[in-house]
């Protein structure tokens, strides 16, 4: 796997990302492309940029982690890592069949370069705590991010790590929140409104940023300040688009759970090939 820190090379990898799952949805007649499409220029940067870790030695004790704790947005997930050579790209067409290796939510027992399985949301971030200490322990210079959306930090188990974080000196841990604005029952804000969600991350004594989750540029900076030595936790709050790159899913709710069919793949298809 190539890595680089180039804007140009990392869009055109996040668009190519796109267009596998847009392909693997389709295929698989369910899903969730609102917010895997949100997600994908963030995990796209950090696996092509700034992680440590190597497609072919997915058990390499000094790697950094990623946990997907927003785990219906896995489909964003395997695109990355085959685009990286983790898994094989034919591997996208067997999404959510019976008895493959990727479901439609990360299960690391049937495919162990993904880190933990996720799915339940809230727990994601108490997983990637535990494995930061863990790492601090060990002396290890591995790093773990950790992805959520934006709906699931109503989750009390959450705010319970974003309390604890701090008090283990878990400068290791970096918590990227994906904040599209859209649940299964409708906008964030309406559902349970969030603001102000970086003062309260402040609050708890977190290194807070807020970027453009769209903005490779943005990304790249943030990721570089969250590696800086320090005692103290960091979280990255990205504003993003539920589906973003597809014209007709942008910051439309009901394309939080339902797949293309092929008319609707064909054109979102077209939309992402002419970019």
């Amino acid at each position: 796997m190539k890595k680089t820190d180039s804007p140009d090379e990392l869009r055109s990898l996040a668009r190519q990302c796109r267009i596998d799952i847009i392909e693997m949805l389709s295929r698989a007649g369910s899903g969730h492309p609102g917010g895997s499409l949100s997600a994908i220029d963030i995990i796209t940067t950090l696996f092509f940029s700034k992680m440590n870790w190597d497609p072919k030695n997915p058990a390499w004790d000094d790697r950094d982690r990623f946990i997907l704790s927003k785990g219906h947005g896995v489909p964003a997930l395997y695109a990355v890592l085959a685009e990286a050579g983790a898994i094989a790209k034919e591997e996208l067409n067997t999404l959510r069949r019976i008895n493959s290796r990727i479901q439609g939510h990360p299960d690391r027992a049937a495919l162990p370069v993904v880190e933990a399985s996720t799915g339940s949301l809230g727990q994601g971030l108490s997983i990637a705590q535990g494995i930061a200490l863990g790492l601090k322990l060990k002396k290890s210079p591995a790093r773990v991010y950790c992805m959520m959306g934006d709906g699931e930090i109503q989750e009390g188990q959450v705010w319970e790590t974003i309390m604890s974080g701090p008090k283990f000196k878990l400068g290791n841990l970096v918590a990227i929140v994906d904040c599209n604005n859209g649940q299964i029952d409708g906008h964030v804000t309406e559902v349970m409104d969030l603001a102000p969600l970086a003062d309260k991350w402040r609050a708890f004594r977190w290194h807070v940023q807020e970027v453009n989750g769209h903005s490779i540029e943005e990304i790249l900076i943030a990721l570089d300040k969250t590696a800086t030595p320090t005692d103290q936790p960091h979280a990255i709050i990205a504003r993003t688009v539920k589906g973003k790159g597809v014209s007709f899913m942008e910051n439309n709710i009901g394309w939080h759970g339902m797949a293309p069919n092929p008319e609707e793949t064909a054109r979102a298809l077209e939309e992402l090939r002419q970019r």
